[in-house]
């Protein structure tokens, strides 16, 4: 368990299971597919808070500062709906994993933290998408 989030520690193959498992069994809509969430987005406020549960975490309790180096092959943007999920590997290794309690859907969330601001970030969680890289 992370101690902070008191939430599991998932690795990639886990990770990859989950979201299988997910899809497989995500209802047809919901509302929180309101927004297209393919790549990361500010959490739209049409997604109610309470429809999320956190499932598991991709941070690592015995990496007490993940690293900001970005996995981008093919110099794919950060913002893609293409881009891989690459848990470790900046900003997924800061992210919880969350479920939607209506659909069953995966989604990836962290907190941006800049000078003068904070942004919720959200993203759908795509099997396909998750590449276990070393660093």
């Amino acid at each position: 368990m992370n101690r902070h989030t008191m939430t599991p520690y998932v690795d990639a193959a886990t990770l990859v299971e989950l979201a299988q498992r997910a899809e497989e069994n995500a209802a047809e809509s919901c509302s929180c597919t309101r927004a297209s969430l393919d790549g990361w987005q500010s959490q739209p406020l049409s997604i109610d808070e309470a429809q999320l549960v956190e499932i598991a975490t991709l941070v690592r309790e015995d990496d007490p500062e993940p690293t900001f180096a970005e996995y981008r092959p093919d110099n794919v943007q950060y913002w893609s709906a293409d881009a891989p999920v690459a848990p470790r590997y900046f900003p997924y290794n800061r992210c919880g994993v969350w479920q939607c309690t209506q659909c069953n859907r995966l989604y990836l969330r962290y907190t941006e933290g800049g000078g003068y601001f904070v942004d919720r970030r959200i993203r759908a969680l795509k099997s396909h998408l998750i590449d276990d890289v070393p660093l």
